[in-house]
């Protein structure tokens, strides 16, 4: 008999939540998660998210190998990290169940799919009870649901088979969460049937599926209560939803636009930076060409090519890759052409993890090139940030005719958040003047005759009359261009493209002193931003007083890191890394350092890094 309709009650608010799903990686909780997002974003709630991919591209079913997760923490107010620890766990399977329960703290909602619990799945992780039967699972509040069968038998009257119908189970867990927490349901549904219009089957199936998970929770009695999340308050303007690399694809797009120039891509896949190539192979209206190259060597050659040709050149890697690049990147040093190496990076060494963040790249983007060849570095700081980043760098590119490197990382670049689409009035003007006659009194063109501001050579387009000249990777003579081993001149040209660097205009570092007193400065780079953030926030609520800054521009500094650094008694460094960014400034400035350092393919928690940054905050609160 089934049970009767329990009365409804008014939705219970909440000012943030964390909801992990977790399952197989064929379980589609990636596209659960990302639409569980989508329809936050459009509610117009402040957000942030974590997948967590399995390294293994085929990892048998149902290991922990083959655990695929999506983080999502969606808010009424500004948030800054996907969040430390899920309020509602989402598990598909045993194998799910195993790998993520350490993280849900007590009393956390734990939704299961009990059909997947058989001895066979609970023997492949190593359960030898089940956890639904032991007791292990009393310190939560667990809701035993049949997402499979269920799902099965709402998709029987459609005739699909039973593998195909089961497929469709991640949208039951969907429906059930939008109707916990008050998702609207009619975007989903529409965005179901244009994603699957090609196989109107599988379209509707799951789109019954989701309507059925949503219909379970309003009927049955084990989820009397729902739960809503207010939208933020966000400055006004035109918001959507974006990942890192999304965002990223757009600021190159963005930034060749204001250019006035093609965007020419020359990639060859990799992970985590391979969606870029993606997304811009379907951005050709906008002037985009996409190459995907044979291996990484072809494609930052081609994209180099254009550059020479008058495009903005743009080649996409992770850290095997850029290693693989870099004596192409010297070229482009040697040649003084505008080039954007953008490296996702992840983590290693060797082909390591290639579905799991790190920031260990960065003294390989300052120095792994052979010889002197200074290059600019960039890293943003966020999703939505990678686009400002991505225009930023092309403005260094263009604007001192050099090769600029643009740090992301995994967590940023499969991260996202709301993004506020600025006016194209908002953006810089990038246009460029190329070289169009000989500019020298006798009617001669010399291609190393440089600008006295920036000290950029002059951009000529192949085939303009009277402006050929020699490219190649042998050192230039100054303002010929001519092949010269002369020692005087080799010392004078690498000094002139090391000032050319270090003269790259970038803003002071802005820090963030409430009270402009604090004795501990917390400073970062790349995706701890967020973390720092939430981390200093928590710190400020316990009453200590702490400062925070966090660098976009890594090479050149802005001009006042060593003033800042030198205004606090103590400067902390957190990284994903080993204490790169810390042993550069020490090294640079002379300045103690302190480095808190992670390298477990995952970003820092707000909680934990808290935790690590107290002792430094209480030892030095004395008035300064």
């Amino acid at each position: 008999m089934a049970s009767p309709v329990p009365p409804a009650t008014a939705p219970q608010r909440r000012d943030r939540v964390v909801i992990r799903f977790a399952g197989d990686s064929g379980d589609g909780m990636q596209l659960t998660g990302d639409r569980f997002t989508a329809e936050a974003a459009a509610f117009g709630n402040d957000l942030a998210t974590l997948p967590n991919y399995p390294a293994e591209i085929r990892a048998p079913h149902g290991t922990l190998a083959g655990v695929s997760s999506f983080q999502l923490h969606f808010a009424d107010h500004d948030i800054l990290t996907p969040g430390d620890r899920p309020d509602v766990l989402v598990a598909m399977n045993p194998a799910a169940l195993r790998s993520n329960l350490g993280d849900l703290p007590a009393g956390g909602v734990l939704i299961l799919d009990t059909d997947e619990f058989t001895p066979r799945n609970l023997a492949k992780v190593g359960y030898a009870t089940s956890p639904l039967d032991d007791g292990s699972l009393d310190p939560y509040t667990v809701h035993r649901v049949a997402m499979t069968s269920l799902t099965v038998a709402a998709l029987e009257p459609l005739g699909l088979g039973k593998k195909d119908a089961e497929r469709s189970k991640n949208m039951f867990a969907l429906g059930l969460l939008s109707w916990m927490y008050s998702r609207p349901t009619e975007g989903t549904q529409r965005w179901l049937r244009e994603k699957f219009a090609r196989r109107p089957e599988i379209a509707e199936a799951n789109v019954v599926a989701f309507r059925t998970g949503h219909a379970y929770g309003e009927t049955t009695e084990a989820f009397a209560v729902t739960y809503e999340v207010a939208p933020a308050v966000l400055p006004d303007g035109t918001y959507r939803q974006v990942s890192g690399n999304t965002a990223l694809a757009y600021g190159l797009v963005a930034a060749a636009r204001r250019a006035g120039l093609p965007l020419f891509l020359g990639s060859y896949p990799i992970t985590p930076a391979s969606d870029v190539l993606h997304e811009l192979s379907r951005l050709k209206r906008f002037g985009v060409t996409t190459f995907q190259a044979e291996d990484e060597i072809a494609g930052i050659g081609a994209a180099l090519g254009a550059a020479y040709g008058g495009a903005l050149g743009v080649t996409t890697t992770s850290g095997p890759g850029l290693a693989l690049k870099m004596e192409a990147v010297g070229l482009a040093v040697m040649t003084e052409l505008p080039l954007l190496v953008v490296d996702v990076q992840r983590g290693g060494p060797s082909t390591g993890l290639p579905t799991k963040t790190e920031q260990a790249d960065l003294l390989q983007a300052v120095f792994g090139r052979n010889g002197e060849a200074p290059v600019p570095v960039v890293a943003p700081s966020s999703p939505a940030d990678a686009f400002d980043a991505a225009v930023d760098a092309a403005r260094i590119a263009l604007t001192y005719r050099t090769p600029v490197l643009l740090l992301s990382d995994g967590a940023i670049a499969n991260g996202s958040e709301p993004w506020r689409v600025p006016e194209e009035d908002d953006l810089p003007d990038l246009r460029v003047e190329f070289a169009t006659e000989p500019n020298t009194d006798d009617g001669r063109f010399l291609p190393y005759a440089r600008d006295p501001e920036t000290l950029a050579r002059p951009w000529a387009v192949p085939g303009t009359p009277g402006l050929a000249h020699r490219i190649g990777g042998l050192e230039k003579a100054d303002g010929t261009g001519d092949i010269s081993y002369d020692p005087a001149n080799h010392e004078r040209m690498v000094r002139l493209r090391q000032a050319k660097v270090d003269g790259v205009a970038v803003p002071d570092l802005e820090v963030d002193d409430p009270d402009n007193d604090a004795p501990v400065l917390v400073l970062g780079w790349g995706s701890t931003a967020g973390p720092i953030g939430a981390a200093v926030r928590r710190l400020r609520t316990a009453g200590h007083r702490v400062a925070r800054a966090h660098l976009r521009h890594l090479v050149p500094l802005p001009a006042n890191t060593e003033a800042v650094l030198r205004s606090y008694r103590t400067v902390v460094v957190p990284e994903m890394n080993l204490g790169q960014l810390a042993f550069l400034l020490q090294g640079r400035f002379a300045v103690p350092v302190e480095s808190e350092t992670k390298v477990a393919g995952l970003p820092f928690g707000a909680a934990e890094l808290a935790e690590r940054l107290t002792p430094y905050v209480s030892k030095e609160q004395v008035p300064a």
